[in-house]
């Protein structure tokens, strides 16, 4: 079965101000009309069946649909970080705006998955425990296909030495340094790195940085702001 994964942009929605124009969080202080309506948007231009968002804790639990959210107004799954079905049509969406939007796929079990996988979130395990959820379905991560989608870059995520340290020893590869010559962390490089010793050898990088590029939401770079999405999902008319 055929997969798709679209990252959005800040481009084309209703919300105003600080969270201009396509923002897709409840949770960041924007007007719910205007995400209520953002996400319609989604819904409809992507096709959708529905789509399925998270109450983001940087946490590492799993939840598993079989089908899409029944209404715009519906609660965001609580205190989820990741999100996997084998029902077609229905899109997985994780938020953010400086974190790794990670979209997996199976297309050959017609599995798919996405996760939010922030500093916390990467460091405990949030992309393994979304594997292994997965593989629950019938996947074969053999199979899986992954895009790390855009994120702050090791070149702008400066850290505390000691932060740095702390990451890298539980996700090997992650630990850096700026473009300053500081401390840093590319959270991308250390899961890159995590998926290839899970037997994960087709995965693709996003080459975007949300600090650097002004088309996306960025935390780090403006405070207040709101949150672009990954979404993945099974298209049933390629069924």
């Amino acid at each position: 079965m055929r997969v798709r994964k679209v990252v959005t942009t800040r481009a084309g929605g209703r919300s105003s101000g600080a969270f201009t124009s396509f923002n897709l969080s409840r949770g960041v202080g924007d007007d719910p009309s205007a995400v209520a309506s953002n996400r319609g948007r989604l819904v409809r231009e992507l096709g959708l069946s529905g789509a399925v968002f998270l109450q983001q804790v940087h946490g590492i639990r799993v939840e598993t649909v079989s089908g899409p959210a029944p209404g715009a107004g519906v609660p965001d799954l609580a205190e989820a970080d990741a999100v996997v079905t084998a029902e077609p049509g229905v899109g997985l969406a994780v938020l953010a705006a400086d974190c790794v939007p990670v979209l997996l796929s199976d297309p050959k079990a017609g599995v798919v998955g996405a996760a939010h996988a922030g500093r916390v979130g990467a460091a405990a395990g949030v992309v393994p425990a979304t594997l292994q959820a997965m593989v629950a379905l019938g996947a074969d991560v053999e199979d899986v296909v992954v895009l790390l989608g855009p994120a702050v870059c090791g070149g702008c995520y400066e850290v505390p030495a000691e932060m740095r340290d702390e990451v890298g020893a539980v996700l090997p590869g992650s630990g850096g340094r700026t473009r300053r010559g500081t401390p840093g962390i590319d959270i991308r490089a250390g899961l890159h790195r995590q998926l290839d010793m899970f037997g994960v050898r087709g995965v693709a990088r996003d080459p975007r940085c949300t600090m650097e590029d002004p088309a996306l939401f960025s935390h780090r770079r403006e405070g207040s702001t709101g949150r672009q999405a990954g979404v993945v999902w099974l298209d049933p008319s390629d069924g």
